[in-house]
């Protein structure tokens, strides 16, 4: 078994409170989960208005299966736009495989 694990930071310039933070990090998670089956959660700088840290994890019973699954979620989040015109860039990145 192995678990593919994505740690993002983004920043979200267009978040005025963390009222418009959490909507566009609720979003960008549900998205995560539905459309690439990832586990996915906001794990960092909660109380951040123009920041936040996505982890998402990924289980497989292939090593490389399982990283460019994640590359293809990193892709995704890299492509900065969710629903409403949201937008978002990725700021630091790491995928782990264990």
């Amino acid at each position: 078994m192995f678990v593919a694990v994505l740690q993002a930071e983004l920043s979200i310039p267009g978040a005025h409170s963390l009222k418009d933070k959490r909507h566009v990090v609720k979003s960008l998670v549900a998205h995560l989960r539905n459309e690439h089956a990832v586990a996915a959660a906001e794990v960092a700088d909660l109380d951040v208005w123009t920041r936040a840290t996505i982890g998402a994890a990924f289980v497989s019973n292939d090593a490389r299966h399982a990283e460019s699954h994640m590359r293809k979620v990193l892709n995704a989040l890299e492509a900065g736009r969710g629903a409403g015109g949201r937008e978002w860039s990725v700021v630091d990145s790491q995928i782990e495989v264990f």
